[in-house]
């Protein structure tokens, strides 16, 4: 098993323990035959859960989830390992993402390269064919807003939204399940490319956010619908 499934199998495996009666959080021995690691695998991963902030340890008081204090890079995992996030991150995640892919739409105008450009037709292509033939548009729609932060040439800005992606990766194929939003989508991809490439920064960021305002919309929505009933503060026991 390699180091980041390990990550994410027990992140979900510690989560999955405290939800039960006891709470109780089994022993590194236990973990260790559960995950058929050693006890050192299994310190190191509690050792690197706890710096992503997934788990604190307290002296004679046991191990506790902190969920609300999670790094952006941990709350990623947790999407990994299907553990449900806290409702209010989801939201200002999303809400984040929005801040930061408008004012990409904006750099990208005096950035883009022509390689951005070609790699933006490529995908709106791929998205015409694939609206074509009924399917979704999940793996287009992100790779055409990550694209656009690309264009940036700003590497550090490229993978902070990626991880808003990663997120959201079991949510948008749901999403983009309604044929007639994903010609939408498309469409209004197809004005942000248009704006792009005539350098109009401020029609750029206009229309990126519009087109984000739907999908603030979607997950606002759903968040509402299914609140999750995680207690980070429970503490999961020592054996």
């Amino acid at each position: 098993m390699t180091e980041k499934n390990l990550l994410a199998e027990l992140a979900f495996h510690l989560f999955s323990c405290s939800k039960t009666e006891s709470g109780r959080m089994p022993s590194e021995r236990e973990l260790a035959e559960h995950f058929a690691v050693s006890r050192g695998q299994i310190r190191e991963a509690l050792a690197i859960l706890e710096a992503m902030r997934i788990v604190e340890r307290r002296a004679k008081s046991g191990i506790y989830l902190t969920t609300r204090q999670a790094s952006v890079e941990a709350m990623a995992l947790f999407a990994k390992a299907g553990v449900p996030l806290d409702p209010i991150q989801i939201y200002e995640m999303v809400e984040l993402r929005k801040i930061h892919e408008i004012k990409a739409a904006e750099l990208a105008c005096s950035r883009a390269t022509e390689e951005n450009y070609d790699r933006l037709r490529e995908i709106l292509q791929a998205s015409e064919e694939r609206i074509a033939a009924g399917e979704g548009l999940a793996q287009e729609d992100r790779d055409f807003h990550l694209e656009i932060v690309r264009a940036t040439q700003n590497s550090v800005f490229h993978r902070i939204c990626s991880v808003y992606y990663v997120m959201g990766e079991d949510r948008v194929p749901i999403y983009f399940n309604d044929p007639e939003r994903c010609r939408r989508s498309h469409a209004e991809h197809v004005q942000i490319f248009e704006a792009l490439q005539r350098r109009d920064g401020n029609l750029a960021q206009a229309l990126m956010s519009a087109h984000l305002q739907g999908v603030e919309s979607y997950w606002k929505g759903l968040i509402e619908k299914n609140d999750d009933d995680v207690d980070p503060g429970r503490p999961l026991q020592h054996a």
